[in-house]
């Protein structure tokens, strides 16, 4: 009798190899991350946040920096200008120009505080007073930097006093104020004269 030997003709199955991927279906549920890696990913978008504002933050401060070395370039620009336009509008050396009250050029002397008050006149807030006849007085006051002949009217200039900076001469050479740093002569109050008595 034969027998049928069923066991020969199967090879016997193979062993799974070793570092062999198994593939999920689509049927297959994702696995639920752990609390470790829960934890992790939070801590992980924390910091990109952080990082994100800090960086917000570096380039906002760098703005505001240029915007200051800027600011600073136009600032001593602007104080440079300021002062080479008061250097240049504020001279040294002024002529005063005696004028009436019409602002008309008179002689010097009607200026001169010495002058005034030797001939019966009297100086009151910057103008000086000299008598006329039929008992009446003509004022005076100087005019700094305008020009022109006596019996003319005045051109230019102005009727307050420059800076104590300044020297003040009339055009016969009389000394109205003396320049330096914190330094004039006798002050006559509004519209003033600034005067040295003419010294």
């Amino acid at each position: 009798m034969t027998q049928d030997n069923n066991t020969g003709d199967q090879p016997p199955p193979e062993p799974p190899k070793r570092g062999s991927m198994r593939f999920q279906d689509s049927n297959t549920r994702p696995k639920e991350p752990s609390l470790a890696e829960q934890r992790a990913r939070q801590q992980a978008l924390v910091q990109e946040e952080r990082d994100e504002e800090l960086a917000r933050q570096a380039d906002a401060k760098a703005a505001t920096r240029r915007k200051i070395l800027i600011g600073s370039g136009v600032t001593v620009g602007l104080v440079g200008l300021v002062a080479t336009f008061y250097t240049v509008a504020k001279p040294t050396e002024v002529t005063a120009v005696c004028t009436d009250s019409n602002g008309v050029v008179q002689n010097d002397d009607n200026c001169d505080e010495n002058y005034v008050t030797s001939h019966g006149g009297h100086v009151s807030g910057g103008f000086l007073f000299l008598p006329i006849g039929g008992g009446g007085f003509n004022s005076y006051r100087y005019n700094y930097g305008g020009y022109g002949t006596i019996g003319q009217r005045v051109s230019g200039g102005s009727y307050d006093p420059p800076s104590t900076r300044a020297n003040v001469t009339t055009k016969t050479g009389k000394s109205v104020q003396r320049g330096g740093f914190g330094i004039s002569g006798k002050s006559g109050g509004t519209g003033g004269s600034g005067k040295s008595g003419g010294s």
